[in-house]
């Protein structure tokens, strides 16, 4: 599935129990808007929450140009809310992706497949033309890191897993610090895993500070952590939080305009016959030239002025 394009700065979750907070998130600028069917809402509500939810999908003549993409997430496989979800909303318009909760195996991800695959086959076609639905795993449990291999292979349309802690602390019965050191193996396994399986997404885990100054230093410490550890994105549960986990998920202007050079510096390396060369100092070679590529491509994916820069460096050479 071709899904390189995909940018998810932010997963931005939004209760599907509340039309005002939907309403409102259509007039946001995020990657995604993920809206909840599962942990903000009641038993009680589930029905009414999914029904609102696809009028309200279908009610869209077009998604906002300022959203990445619009998605759901269902409740847990292991509910008896799942398949509803899924026959509900799976042929809904405007729809972009599933988020699948609590999944702690590969067979979560075949059932949502296959239900998927009979609800909406138009959405499951091989044309690309098709815009195929795309599935986000939620990773909640040790079962679920110690299954990732699994997990990452079991649906071509999975793409990108994300870390959810406090499900993780509770299965292991773990106490949340502000370091987040009791997390460092079950996030490091999970962007592994997403890398190796070349998966776009690595969602890290939510930011439960987020009023005030405080609350923003935190998140913007937790977003420079996550972005450290690989992951390129970043679960709100706030609207406050999207510019912040936006921002430090976009490469920096000083990166952007270092790799710019390095790239244009290297074209005439490489004309030159060199495989090897130096710029301020640092050696240049396959594998930096390799990452300032990536770091460029995710730049014009963000918005930025790259092209700007490309002129404005139009002269660099190797030293």
């Amino acid at each position: 599935m071709a899904t390189s394009s995909v940018l998810r700065r932010a997963l931005l979750y939004v209760p599907a129990s509340s039309q005002k907070f939907m309403t409102k998130s259509l007039s946001l600028a995020s990657d995604n808007i993920t809206y909840d069917l599962e942990d903000s809402v009641t038993p009680a509500n589930k029905q009414t929450a999914r029904t609102q939810l696809r009028d309200h999908l279908s009610s869209l003549s077009n998604k906002p140009a300022s959203i990445g993409e619009l998605a759901v997430r269902i409740n847990a496989v292991s509910t008896p809310y799942a398949l509803d979800d899924l026959t509900t909303l799976a042929s809904a318009p405007n729809l972009d992706a599933i988020v699948i909760p609590k999944v702690n195996s590969a067979s979560d991800l075949s059932f949502v497949t296959d239900v998927i695959r009979h609800a909406a086959p138009q959405r499951h076609a091989s044309d690309p033309k098709a815009n195929p639905l795309k599935l986000i795993a939620l990773i909640e449990s040790a079962k679920a890191v110690m299954d990732l291999r699994s997990i990452c292979a079991a649906s071509p349309y999975l793409s990108g897993l994300i870390f959810a802690a406090e499900d993780f602390a509770l299965d292991l019965s773990l106490t949340r610090t502000p370091s987040l050191s009791e997390f460092l193996y079950a996030r490091s396994a999970i962007v592994t895993a997403a890398r190796a399986y070349d998966l776009p997404s690595s969602i890290d885990l939510v930011c439960t500070s987020y009023k005030g100054p405080e609350g923003v230093k935190r998140l913007e410490e937790e977003c420079q952590n996550g972005k450290e550890m690989g992951f390129n994105g970043k679960q709100c549960i706030h609207p406050s939080q999207v510019e912040v986990a936006q921002r430090l998920f976009a490469p920096g202007e000083a990166e952007v305009e270092w790799s710019i050079r390095v790239l244009i510096a290297d074209d005439k390396a490489s004309a030159a016959g060199r495989g090897a060369w130096t710029l301020e100092g640092k050696m240049i070679d396959a594998p930096v030239v390799g990452k300032a590529r990536a770091v460029v491509d995710k730049a014009a994916k963000c918005g930025m002025d790259v092209e700007s820069l490309r002129q404005k460096w139009k002269d660099q050479k190797p030293e």
